[in-house]
Formats: structure tokens, sequence, C-alpha cells
């Protein structure tokens, strides 16, 4: 096939615009700028105009790019390179190995390129088909052992119709790029296939068929397990300012989450917190296993020291490689962080296209990416009763906290839980800080409709009474409502907190969380014969010292039935207080 060439004839930071020659060519198209020291600049062409002229996205520094460097377009799109040995690496936006690239230069130099996965690494190869089966797109020619999985070696999904195995090869070890099965298509044409394949980034791989998220995900995080969970499958907004407790509560769920595989997408993230995750999660154990959490992790890491471009390449590569898991039949959990420097990255692009801008000068159609992007999460049921989901949860950070704006609103209306971060109980040192009333979701709970419906009546019962105390002081609310008040600053600091960085409070499984709601509950619906505030105020506090003990200790401790009497004592105290009064 003929490629294009061109010239560049303009030079705007990582826009560029490009006069082709000798052919045309399509949006998404991967091209390469040569620039004098001959290194080759990735880019891809985001805008056809007339006259044999295109606009490239360049994904690396522009930085001494002049008009006239030659430009190569391959005629292929941005693609990732799927098979096994993704699980455990850290890849920048373009699925270039991070550790590799650090071997050859201590700086990422621009143009560098490093085989996405390992070529040399040998893999247990074992056949599930034979001569003269007939297969299709996403048919499992064998298996090979991945970290913790039995990874399927797929048709590629690229291809359509109906091929004929002409020859597989036998059980043994492998590379990734050498031929292990050659299949005949309907015309005759002889095709060899290896391990691995290319799928385009920004193209959803398809779906056999798909149903609704229902099953909730158990993330071990109270708060959002019983009030605002997310299910196998579903998109959830994590919205909130500076230092409210994002990147600890997505840390929290990369490891104690109910999701087979993690994928996290450092989407133009602060370069010190993106470089503390990849120290961090080699060295964290994994609590379901007890090896490396990597074993089951996938990073792409492009932070806001690196190209713009980069971003939006990142969220897409995790996607495709989220997808890609999914149809391995695991449940697999994408975290972007953060969505709001994508968006950042996009109006960028868009500024410099000169295109007509929307609110605060995003572009007209961030909303419609935003929608594409969350909409390929979902459950894809693969036959035999077997399925696989992907979820996403993506973090934004709406300057100065301001939800109103235009790619939190954007992210809402795509997303079908979400986890508002407040201020003010981050202020207070309330975590994790999603705001009990605010917040919401869709997807079913680990607890029963009416058991969530009657936490959420406290908790909101306690707001309302709380500003009527702001107002008139403790003296001009009632003892009842000032009970009520109690409970549900009780049900708050003793639920719905959490110590993450505690090895029993940080993390709750379904089973303890049902023991605890039942305890809750209650000391919730236990009489209370106290008189007047001091006295309330009291026992109530002692009450909460006992249960956050309490949380900090194993069933199997030695202190926990005891401490679990103990605390049944002060509620069964609180009723019969004025009987011995």
């Amino acid at each position: 096939m003929h490629k294009a060439t061109g010239e560049v004839h303009s030079v705007n930071e990582s826009l560029v615009g490009a006069h082709i020659k000798g052919g045309a060519v399509m949006n998404g198209e991967v091209a390469y700028i040569i620039i004098e020291d001959g290194k080759r600049l990735k880019a891809e062409v985001i805008d056809v105009k007339e006259n044999n002229k295109v606009y490239l996205q360049v994904f690396e520094d522009t930085g001494w790019m002049k008009v006239g460097d030659p430009v190569e377009f391959t005629g292929l799109p941005l693609a990732v390179k799927l098979g096994p040995g993704i699980l455990g690496s850290v890849t920048d936006g373009l699925q270039n190995p991070l550790y590799e690239l650090g071997k050859i230069e201590w700086f990422l130099e621009r143009g560098l390129k490093v085989d996405p996965l390992d070529n040399t690494k040998k893999w247990h190869f074992t056949p599930k088909t034979k001569k003269g089966d007939k297969v299709t797109q996403g048919s499992v020619l064998g298996v090979v052992p991945e970290k913790l999985f039995e990874h399927k070696i797929f048709v590629p999904f690229s291809l359509s119709g109906e091929f004929t195995v002409q020859h597989i090869a036998k059980a043994g070890e492998y590379t990734v790029d050498e031929p292990i099965v050659t299949i005949k298509d309907g015309s005759g044409k002889d095709l060899e296939l290896t391990m691995a394949f290319e799928w385009p980034v920004k193209k959803s791989m398809p779906f056999k068929e798909r149903s609704v998220p229902e099953k909730p995900m158990p993330t071990g995080i109270r708060i959002l397990d019983a009030l605002f969970p997310i299910a196998y499958g579903g998109t959830a907004c994590n919205p909130g300012p500076f230092g409210a407790g994002k990147t600890v509560l997505q840390h929290s769920l990369a490891r104690h989450s109910q999701a087979d595989v993690v994928i996290i997408a450092a989407c133009g993230e602060r370069a010190g917190e993106a470089v503390e995750v990849f120290k961090d999660f080699p060295e964290l154990i994994d609590p379901r296993t007890g090896s490396s959490l990597m074993d089951r992790t996938y990073i792409v890491g492009n932070t806001s020291s690196m190209p713009v471009a980069a971003r939006e390449a990142s969220v897409y590569m995790a996607t495709t490689v989220g997808e890609y898991y999914r149809k391995q039949g695991l449940n697999v959990l994408i975290l972007a962080d953060s969505t709001s420097r994508w968006a950042q990255a996009l109006r960028e692009t868009s500024g410099r296209k000169e295109e007509i801008p929307g609110p605060e000068a995003f572009p007209m159609y961030i909303s419609t990416l935003i929608s594409a992007f969350y909409d390929r999460a979902g459950v894809e049921v693969l036959g035999d009763g077997k399925t696989g989901s992907l979820s996403i949860i993506g973090t934004v950070s709406p300057a100065g906290g301001n939800f109103d704006e235009p790619v939190t609103q954007a992210t809402l209306l795509s997303t079908g839980a979400f986890w508002g971060l407040s201020r003010a109980l981050s202020d207070a040192r309330k975590y994790p800080a999603i705001d009990r009333i605010d917040s919401n979701s869709k997807y079913p709970s680990l607890l029963e409709e009416d058991e969530v419906a009657y936490l959420l009546e406290l908790l909101r019962d306690g707001k309302a009474i709380a500003s009527n105390i702001i107002l008139m002081g403790e003296k001009g609310i009632t003892d009842a409502s000032y009970i009520r008040y109690q409970k549900a600053e009780l049900l708050d600091a003793v639920f719905l907190q959490q110590n993450s960085f505690h090895e029993v409070d940080g993390v709750t499984n379904p089973e303890r969380l049902r023991f605890m709601f039942n305890m809750v509950k209650k000391i919730i619906e236990a009489p209370v014969n106290l008189k007047g505030k001091e006295a309330i105020r009291s026992h109530f506090n002692f009450i909460r010292q006992a249960f956050l003990d309490w949380n900090y200790m194993m069933p199997n401790d030695d202190g926990f039935e005891k401490q679990k009497t103990t605390l049944l004592n002060l509620v069964k105290k609180m009723g019969h207080v004025a009987e011995n009064v």
C-alpha cells in the first residue's frame, strides 16, 4: 500500500500543520515527524483540511521542530498491542514501557521506542483447538499462564468471517511474536497468527452480548458498599477539590476492591503523585493473594509534565486494555486520574485549532467524548454462563471544588454513581470525605434497599438538626432532637468514617459490613433515657470510642468479644440510667 508523505508547514506547541504529498490520509492516522537529529516523533492526524492540509497532535515535545521537516504517514490508526505480558507493567500513553525506557536514558528522551511486550520472554502455550477446526474472531486458540490468570489467545477481533485452522503449534515455549497458528480464509488465503495482535485504541471492541450492571462490586470501603455502591461493569464519578482524599481513595479501591484486574490511568496527574504510585504499588502485598499487587495491575503513566496530547492517548490505551481483559472473562476496574486534566488537554488542542469554544473554553463536543469514554464500561456475556466486566471510576478535579463546571457536569450525566468529595468533611478529618447527602448511586447496595433508606434518613435528620444547633445553640433544641443528632454523628463516626491506613479498619468485607450495620442499628434503636445535653453527649462519646476500638480488632482477636460486650453494656445503660437515678 502506498503511504502518503508530507512536510511541516506550521508548529503551534503540540499542534502541527502539514502539507500532504502523494496520497490521502484519514482522521486518527498515525504519522511520524522526522526532526533534524533524525528522531521520529509520533503524532496523530486530528483534522483533514482542503488543499492537502492536515493537522496533527504530536505526542512528544515539539521543541526544535521547524517548517519543512518531513512527515511520514503510516496508514494505520493509533493502536495498542494486546497479548500476554501486559499485567505488572508500567507504560506511557503510547504503550512504551517506562522502566525499559529508563534503562536507555535517565530522562525520557523523545523519539525513543521500545517494544510494548517483551519479545524475548517465552510463554508456555497450550493449544485449545486443532487442525481442521472452524474459528472466527474472538475464538480461543490456546492459553498461556500470566501472573494469577490463564491468558486466552484469541483470533484477532479485526478479522471477519470464518476460518479453518491449517496448523497449530504444539504445547511448548514461544515468544509473543512467533507464529503459533495458521488459518485459511474463505478465499483460500493463509494467515499466520501470533500470541499478540493490535487493536485501535479509539474503537470499542465488539460485544457479543451486553447485560445490565446489577451485581454490586465490594470495595472494602463501608460508605460506598453500604450507601453509594458501584456494580461490576458500572461507572462512577469522583469529583473533589485538592486535598480532599481522591488519591488515597483510589489507592484503597485498587488494593481492596473485588476486581480481578486493576488498571490505573494517570492521565495528567501531578508527576509527584504518579511517581508515588510507581514506587508504592510494586511493594504492596495483595491481601487477596498474598503476592505483589502488581501481579493484577497495569499502570499507564502520563503525568502533567508530559506533553498534553499524550493524555488523551493514555485514557484510550487503558480502556482498550481493560476491554481486552474483559474478553478474558475477568472483572476489570479502571481508575482514571484525572479526567479533568485530560479535558484540559482537549481544551488546549481545540484552542490551537481555533474551534468555536464551549462553556469555560472547553470544546463544544466535550460531553460527547466523556460519554463515549464511560460507554465502554459494561458487562459482557461471553457464553457458557461466563461474563466479563469493565468498571470505570473517573476522578474529576474541578477548579475550586466547583461541581457546576462543564467536565463535572458531563461526567455526572455519563456515570451511574456520584461520589462527591466535601472540603468541609476533609477539613474536619472525616475520611473518606464523600458527601453523605449529595452523593448517590443507581446500583444495588450490599445492604437491603430499606436499610439504605433507613441510614440516609438518619443522616438527613442529623444534618438538619446540626444546622439548627448552629443557629440556636444546643439549648434551642429538645433532648429528643439532640439524641437523634448524636445517633447520626455516631453513625458517621463509627460506620461511615474509615482509617485507610489501618490494617483492619482499612478494609471491611461484606460479612463484617453486615455485622457492623446490625450493631449500629441496634444502638440507634435502643431507648435512651438520658436527660440534659451534657449527659447525652458524654454517653454517646463513650459508645463512640468503644465502637472505634472494636473497629480496630479482628474477629479472632482475644479482646473482640469482650469489647463487643462492653459496647452492648454501654448501650443497655443508656436505657436504664433513669431507673438507677
